[in-house]
């Protein structure tokens, strides 16, 4: 089974959340908080998280928390070095307010791409941040789609890396017919990773609709810049899904399309996990030749309403769903096995 369907009446599921479970959520993604909130039959905690007059970030909780199971909703996205202090604060707050357990939810982790030394004389930030979310007081790390797994082995206290495919998956079957059209089973699906990297996830993909796989084999020669160089696999007369964790800039995924459009493929697509989406990313799809860009709402939707191929689907039920397992002390794991 590679995804799971949440069918509780509305009367059992409220049965089924801790009333001691508290969610505060910080200014990175209210909506996405407020959605998980929902979920889980919860009201956020009414909070002040304010800037002062020189910057600084100022945390206040106007309700009770002590002996709390808490959970703090932020995603560490632009402005990135503001989300993370203000998660930071967050948690101390928390932390000195007596609560029970803390843990950070963090839907997208920002900085999860410096997870190495790139050249001499570099920091491997993603494990600096690590270190200072635990610092604060951080009992727990709930979050979604690691850029590298072994990111995981930076935080010394537990870490749930939740997967979009369990989402993606039924979003590609009710948008695509992936599964009941038979003009697509006859003309056959690929999974495409936009590099070497990527492989696995493309073929987890594959693996659950009987699919192929292919890679984008790229050169990136400097930092936003990326050039296509070749596209291993067979594309030629199939409608190809390009599956990854990140779409930044967006000059990547754009070329990666164009590449596979021109080995002969019928139709290109892109699900991927976290929209970061700087600067003219939008509009690079939109004069792209993808069909459509699909995105969850990790990060607020950053495109403007005229970018008609991008659009999000939601995480919260999933983020809902590990939050209840978490303060219940049931598995997480087997949300996506």
């Amino acid at each position: 089974m590679y995804y799971i369907s949440i069918t509780l009446t509305q009367q059992q599921s409220r049965k089924a959340y801790n009333l001691k479970m508290k969610i505060i959520t910080g200014n990175a993604n209210p909506d996405l908080a407020q959605a998980i909130a929902e979920h889980c039959f919860a009201t956020l905690v009414p909070a002040k998280v304010t800037t002062f007059a020189d910057g600084e970030s100022s945390v206040e909780f106007l309700e009770n928390i002590r002996g709390e199971d808490v959970f703090i909703i932020q995603s560490t996205c632009t402005p990135v070095n503001d989300s993370i202090m203000e998660l930071m604060i967050m948690i101390d707050a928390a932390r000195r307010s007596s609560a029970d357990r803390i843990t950070a939810v963090i839907p997208y982790f920002g900085y999860a791409r410096q997870d190495r030394k790139s050249a001499s004389r570099t920091p491997i930030t993603a494990k600096l941040v690590a270190n200072l979310i635990t610092t604060a007081g951080a009992n727990r790390i709930l979050t979604m789609d690691l850029h590298a797994g072994q990111i995981q082995g930076f935080f010394d206290i537990p870490v749930d890396d939740l997967t979009s495919r369990v989402v993606f998956a039924k979003d590609i079957k009710r948008s695509i017919g992936i599964i009941d059209d038979p003009e697509v089973q006859q003309q056959g699906t690929v999974f495409v990773s936009p590099d070497a990297g990527g492989v696995v996830r493309a073929r987890k993909f594959a693996d659950m609709f009987n699919g192929d796989i292919a890679i984008v084999d790229k050169m990136r020669p400097e930092a936003g810049k990326s050039e296509v160089m070749n596209l291993i696999g067979d594309v030629k007369g199939k409608h190809a899904i390009l599956v990854d964790d990140i779409v930044d800039s967006g000059g990547t995924l754009c070329k990666a399309a164009e590449s596979i459009m021109k080995a002969g493929a019928l139709s290109v697509r892109a699900y991927i996990t976290h929209g970061v989406l700087s600067g003219e990313a939008c509009q690079k799809v939109e004069k792209s030749v993808l069909d459509e860009l699909v995105v969850t709402d990790t990060i607020a939707n950053r495109c403007p309403k005229n970018c008609k191929k991008t659009r999000q689907v939601s995480v919260a039920p999933l983020f809902g769903e590990a939050i209840r397992r978490v303060t219940n002390e049931e598995s997480v794991s087997s949300l996506f096995i």
